[in-house]
């Protein structure tokens, strides 16, 4: 006689991430924390300084920046509709949220190029001239490197590597262009919305 044995009910599979979805938020991690440093040297200097900006420096304009901050943080809505139809096998859809995206990064990224040429103070002028350039050009850098990727994932997309189920480049790609838009809500509330002037 034989006796049954009860198989327990199989537990719903947990998602797992490759290590290249890791490696990136890693990077992530760590560019936030060294954006934390920054923006805290920016506030620490402000706490113990007598005026702010230093010497008298007028601060950029805040009607022009509030604008582009809009165009950056809007060019986050492409990838999120790119990522959405490459899971459902559009390729067009995907080529088209990327190629909007690019658009929009450029446009920021160009700018800050403007802005840089527009403004009343050098780098070397102060503290808070210092830690201006700093942060907006470590962001830039990321921006531009964003757009770098950005390129690499087009080539790729109009070359038909990405599928329904095999598209992970594109959602590595997504979490730093993401990261780039949250990161720039800090920068622009601390160093454009605290101090700027319309």
């Amino acid at each position: 006689m034989t006796t049954a044995v009860a198989v327990p009910p199989a537990s719903p599979r947990r998602r797992t991430y490759p290590t290249g979805w890791w490696g990136m938020v890693v990077l992530i991690m760590t560019e936030a924390m060294i954006f934390a440093g920054l923006l805290s040297s920016y506030f620490f200097v402000r706490a113990i300084s007598p005026e702010w900006p230093l010497g008298h420096i007028e601060p950029p304009e805040l009607r022009r920046i509030s604008l582009f901050t809009v165009v950056l943080l809007g060019s986050s809505v492409p990838i999120f509709w790119a990522e959405a139809a490459i899971r459902k096998g559009n390729q067009r859809g995907l080529r088209l949220g990327l190629l909007l995206s690019f658009l929009l990064g450029a446009i920021f990224m160009a700018n800050l190029f403007i802005e840089y040429e527009e403004l009343h103070f050098g780098v070397r002028d102060n503290a808070y001239a210092s830690l201006y350039y700093a942060i907006t050009g470590l962001h830039g850098l990321h921006v531009f490197v964003g757009l770098l990727m950005n390129l690499v994932v087009q080539i790729k997309a109009w070359q038909g590597k990405f599928t329904a189920s095999r598209h992970l480049t594109v959602e590595i790609f997504g979490l730093y262009w993401h990261f780039v838009d949250v990161v720039w809500i800090f920068v622009f509330s601390s160093l454009y919305v605290s101090v700027g002037h319309w």
